[in-house]
């Protein structure tokens, strides 16, 4: 018989959040296996339920959703960018900053001119179809996007805070640079490059990331100036963790609204939320806000690269390819070799150059962190994949030869990155870092922000030692912070400033409201 459209539906969704169980299942049994991660066994499911659908439908389809790139950057993508912020360790980040966006902006500039530059010249001796100059920039920006998802996992933040905060922070601003460049390329016309177009091109760029970041901070300071206030827990906890929530997407959505670098915005009001909204709530809308944002990140990382290992396998995009196998099998190699190359290119040199002005050697990046920071960014995922949708279909669909292999090509590129790079991760870190420098302590940083540590835990920090979640953690003297860290830093001004203005305007740590019955109510006495 046959079914109508919308039992279609059910059963379709039915099936896919039966995978996506499957998928934590199965990754939760392999978590203590150093080859996989969570991204790579959604990937191999995603393969063999294509597979299975192909064989089932007898070749007419291998998925059974739709891609759909409003799916994709309005739903999926702003918990995981959110949470990325949220969850972030921001004595780290900051102290660190100059050396994220050293990476994250100008490594991802790099990277666009070699790939952009390598397509121009290597393409030609292929015969792909008709590409104009803005196709060729477009690719250097769908391959300039190291994905957030997939550097996530590299590192750990407790074992590794420096280069977790590097790795993790540049594949944020590198994302956003990413999507910036490509919404500005399709902006402009690139035909006739001339100099008022070029200095039009770079004052839009700067007008995306400052106006997008002040957006960012803007609402997070708003949600936080709002629930100190008011003080919504008093009457009811689940509409402040619904405002917390709201007011996140909404930081996204305003971005849409007004053409700007939505990830940019979302990433730093989870930054600001965290540091002040997130303490103005009771005890009990902490960890079920920590919770929740964590847990929808996990989900829509789960859902991205289970729909990309189905996808991988469209027999309407491999029809066409089908025809030249070997033209394919080019474009995918220089693909993949630009990647490898405009990587190398933004790291070391950029490394090296960093190097220069740090004084003590402790600080400066040894051949094996810069290594580790390359590796980290090599793989390729659901941005580019999205991009290149963007960039090379009509309405889902591929018409020209040209762009049904750009779009298997990407794929390619993607399913290679992840899975082999992937699967090579564990053990390469474990190589280049060894376990004495991974797990050798907590930096004190760790200590600056509230994710990996209740507000429970807070009191037992007294005398040297924190336990969290049963087990010692050794902490710095005083004595030995001081010597290791100068006094007067930005961070120490900016501490300052926090204290005496912002704080009391909009909360934070030791601002706790005063709730009949809560948790925090025992502490205030």
């Amino acid at each position: 018989m046959a079914l109508d459209p919308d039992q279609t539906s059910v059963d379709s969704i039915t099936l896919f959040v039966a995978l996506l169980c499957s998928c934590i299942v199965i990754g939760h049994l392999l978590e203590k296996n150093r080859w996989f991660n969570e991204s790579t066994t959604a990937l191999a499911i995603g393969l063999c339920s294509g597979i299975i659908i192909l064989l089932t439908t007898e070749g007419k389809r291998s998925h059974i959703l739709v891609f759909n790139e409003e799916l994709f950057f309005i739903y999926l993508l702003p918990p995981i960018i959110f949470n990325a912020g949220f969850q972030v360790k921001k004595k780290q980040f900051f102290r660190n900053f100059a050396m994220i966006i050293l990476f994250g902006a100008v490594g991802t500039l790099i990277s666009f001119v070699i790939v952009s530059i390598g397509t121009m010249q290597l393409f030609k001796k292929l015969d792909i179809g008709f590409l104009d100059i803005g196709d060729y920039l477009a690719i250097g920006a769908i391959f300039s996007a190291t994905d957030s998802v997939c550097t996530l996992q590299v590192l750990n933040q407790d074992e590794t805070p420096l280069l977790y905060s590097i790795v993790f922070g540049e594949g944020v601003v590198n994302d956003a640079t990413s999507i910036v460049l490509f919404n500005a390329i399709q902006k402009f016309d690139l035909s006739h490059i001339t100099l008022r177009i070029f200095i039009e091109f770079i004052g839009n760029f700067l007008y995306f990331f400052i106006t997008s970041t002040l957006l960012g901070v803007g609402v997070g300071l708003i949600s936080a100036y709002i629930i100190k206030k008011l003080y919504i827990g008093r009457h009811s906890t689940d509409r402040e963790v619904a405002l917390m929530i709201l007011m996140a997407y909404l930081s996204y959505m305003m971005a849409e609204l007004f053409n700007l670098s939505s990830i940019l915005t979302v990433f730093f009001c989870g930054i600001v939320m965290s540091h002040y909204t997130w303490h103005n709530v009771t005890e009990s809308s902490r960890i079920t806000t920590k919770h929740a944002f964590a847990t929808l990140s996990f989900i829509s990382e789960i859902f991205i690269f289970l729909y990309v290992g189905m996808d991988a396998l469209d027999i309407e995009k491999w029809k066409v390819v089908s025809k030249s196998p070997g033209t394919s099998a080019g474009v995918s190699s220089i693909l993949l070799g630009l990647v490898l190359v405009g990587r190398a290119a933004s790291v070391f040199p950029l490394s090296f150059i960093s190097n220069l002005f740090k004084r003590s050697e402790s600080d400066k990046f040894t051949l094996k962190q810069q290594v580790t920071i390359w590796w980290a960014g090599l793989m390729r995922g659901s941005v580019s994949v999205a991009l290149a949708y963007n960039q090379f279909t009509r309405s889902g669909h591929t018409q020209l030869r040209g762009n049904s292999i750009m779009i298997t090509s990407t794929i390619t590129v993607v399913l290679f990155s992840t899975v082999v790079f992937g699967l090579m991760t564990k053990p390469l870190i474990r190589l280049l870092l060894p376990s004495k420098h991974l797990c050798g302590g907590v930096s004190s940083g760790s200590f600056d922000s509230f994710p990996s540590k209740l507000m429970t835990d807070l009191p037992l920090i007294a005398n040297g030692d924190a336990e969290v979640g049963g087990n010692n953690i050794p902490r710095p003297t005083s004595l030995r912070m001081l010597l290791a860290t100068p006094t007067r830093t930005v961070h120490y001004y900016w501490r300052k400033f926090d204290d005496s203005v912002m704080r009391p305007m909009f909360g934070g740590r030791g601002f706790m409201p005063h709730v009949p019955g809560s948790p925090t109510e025992p502490l205030l006495h």
